[in-house]
């Protein structure tokens, strides 16, 4: 790709402008060669619309396993065979210790994280209210959460104990959601997100690569996140799970990931951009890049059914970047 084109798209973006589809479409095939150059000035509009530090959260999986949808990639189905630990809500002191143990590592926010299709009202949502108001309270850390299909009064009791935000990733595009789950639709994926948004909550959505689906497809996942207003991106990469659907699915190469990374930063300037599940065994020794080639923030201390780095070399990435890490804003 020609350097002048490339140079005046940035220029659009930094001066407020925006891509469209095509353009978008053509920055994610560009060469290896040309990757370098489109994460530099990938990172020169994270510099002009986002802070220097990186925005560090955490999870827990508070509820793990028994999960009646048919998520292709995900080891907590019920409908596959994974051997994932299966066990029902945690105890509140184990979750309050987790979260006591991310804010330690620097995390800036913590999330209880549940399998399942929703989280009923009653004694477990109850719970999950009075360990994250306690959390809040106790470890001094952003709360935020991720329950599901919840319904709108649910929406309101979280956004009355001050959560940062409500977590629920919409995972692909539009176009190819039904490739990867047939027991709930992007439909419902949708309305979770506006039932959140009605409550005044703030949303963090994402998803995940390498999947199946095609460079231009996620696009479409950049430009349907954008629509949705959503300011909060974490972006997985397939780590595939023996005994799920998608356990053998090709392994994308480190420079199409950080290509699809940079391009979400032309599309979506504003929001905070997150590299989270899979970079440790994807990006590899060159996971540091999605932090100078667009990103700014990081999931640390683990994931759901997987490990992450340690902690320490997490914060010597950081260090060696020059990139602080946030301070939660209670």
């Amino acid at each position: 790709m020609d350097i002048e084109t490339l140079t005046a798209w940035t220029t659009r973006v930094l001066e407020g402008g925006a891509l469209t589809h095509a353009e978008a479409e053509t920055l994610i095939t560009v060469s290896d060669a040309d990757t370098p150059l489109l994460l530099a000035l990938a990172d020169r509009i994270r510099q002009k619309f986002r802070s220097h530090a990186v925005d560090c959260c955490a999870i827990i999986n508070g509820r793990s396993g028994k999960c009646p949808e048919n998520c292709r990639f995900c080891a907590q189905s019920a409908h596959y065979q994974t051997g994932v630990a299966e066990y029902p809500l945690l105890a509140e002191e184990e979750i309050i210790g987790a979260a006591k143990k991310a804010r330690a590592a620097g995390a800036a926010r913590f999330s209880i994280v549940t399998s399942g299709r929703s989280v009923l009202p009653g004694p477990e949502f109850d719970q999950i209210i009075h360990t994250l108001t306690r959390i809040k309270k106790e470890v001094q850390i952003e709360t935020c959460c991720s329950l599901g299909l919840i319904n709108l009064d649910q929406a309101k009791a979280l956004k009355k104990i001050g959560i940062s935000r409500y977590h629920a990733n919409i995972e692909t595009a539009p176009s190819y959601f039904p490739s990867i789950c047939s027991t709930h639709t992007f439909t419902d994926k949708v309305k979770v997100i506006r039932t959140a948004q009605e409550a005044g909550l703030r949303v963090c959505s994402g998803g995940i690569f390498g999947l199946g689906e095609t460079p231009r497809q996620r696009v479409e996942m950049a430009f349907a996140l954008k629509e949705l207003g959503v300011d909060s991106i974490p972006l997985n990469i397939l780590n595939p799970i023996a005994g799920t659907p998608f356990a053998h699915n090709r392994s994308l190469t480190p420079w199409e990931i950080l290509r699809t990374f940079a391009v979400f930063r032309f599309i979506l300037p504003q929001a905070l951009i997150r590299t989270a599940g899979g970079r440790e065994v994807n990006l590899r020794s060159l996971q540091a890049q999605a932090l100078s080639g667009g990103l700014d923030g990081l999931m640390i201390g683990g994931y759901l059914t997987t490990g992450g780095n340690e902690v320490h070399v997490d914060q010597q990435m950081l260090a060696d970047l020059n990139r602080p890490a946030t301070r939660p804003e209670l």
